[in-house]
């Protein structure tokens, strides 16, 4: 079925007159009438008749208007919508560790706001580690992800946008704690509180402790490094944690790392085989104009 003849159709039952709904589709009458006979056949019953001067639905027609104004406000819709992306309009679903939630991404999403205020944009954030964020990417639940360096064998596009400080936490009252600063590998015959698995941080601390040929005693595991701090606060024992503010309001020392190297890189991360909205191009690209480390490239 014709478009056009449909959009034709509307204006004919509006209007209720060949010449003035031809002058206002600015086509001729016989082109007018042409398409509504097109459609009559097409469907097999006549959808006007003559009312004096004027031409009149019949309950036909009157059916159909129904179902073609509701398929072309719905067509209209959807195309308002698509040009609207186009423009760079839309949503930006973004998936990020709790840790960069507090400053680093609110700042991000903030200022490109605020550099497109004529722009019709929307932001949603969900939290997770490095694992389930990166599943939710490749089930297409996240446009971008703010996490840890992501497998090779993903093949997906990261690039280093932040640094983070590792330190040693320990307790108050710890042996440790009258120290300022310790070499890793002085921290072994004590219990540790480790990052779970499924963080991607887990990796780097492996192998600091690895590149000291050192096998770390560890205690409990779990996710989230808020839960890891409080633990530590309450004596389950020492950690390797990214540095946040939140350790100076907890009953802890704060040890800096003299060897191996602790530190850790954060990525923005996204499966480049898959089309990315305009508006998530857009974000995209202020986040490398605005955060990417000095040296860095594309993984």
């Amino acid at each position: 079925m014709n478009l056009f003849y449909l959009r034709y159709f509307v204006t004919l039952a509006h209007v209720q007159h060949y010449t003035k709904a031809a002058a206002q589709l600015c086509i001729s009458q016989p082109n007018l009438s042409h398409a509504i006979a097109q459609l009559e056949q097409e469907l097999g019953v006549p959808l006007f008749e003559k009312s004096g001067r004027n031409t009149t639905l019949t309950r036909f027609g009157e059916e159909f208007l129904d179902c073609a104004e509701h398929t072309l406000s719905t067509l209209d819709a959807g195309m308002e919508s698509i040009r609207r992306s186009a423009r760079g309009e839309g949503l930006i679903r973004l998936g990020l560790l709790r840790t960069l939630g507090v400053e680093f991404v609110p700042r991000l999403a903030s200022a490109f706001l605020k550099a497109h205020p004529d722009l019709d944009l929307q932001f949603t954030f969900h939290t997770g580690v490095t694992q389930s964020l990166l599943d939710g990417l490749s089930k297409r639940k996240y446009d971008l992800v703010f996490c840890s360096q992501p497998p090779d064998r993903l093949n997906f596009t990261a690039v280093p946008v932040q640094k983070q400080d590792l330190v040693l936490i320990v307790p108050k009252g710890h042996p440790l704690a009258s120290r300022h600063t310790v070499d890793l590998a002085e921290t072994a015959t004590y219990p540790q509180i480790f990052f779970d698995k499924s963080s991607g941080i887990r990796a780097v601390v492996d192998q600091m402790f690895s590149d000291i040929n050192t096998e770390p005693k560890i205690a409990y595991e779990t996710e989230e490094d808020q839960v890891i701090a409080g633990l530590t606060a309450q004596g389950f024992g020492i950690a390797v944690v990214p540095y946040m503010d939140l350790l100076l309001k907890l009953d802890l020392k704060i040890l800096q790392i003299n060897t191996p190297a602790c530190e850790r890189n954060l990525f923005m991360v996204n499966d480049s085989r898959i089309f990315l909205p305009p508006c998530v191009q857009h974000f995209r690209q202020f986040v490398l104009d605005s955060t990417v480390l000095p040296g860095q490239e594309l993984i």
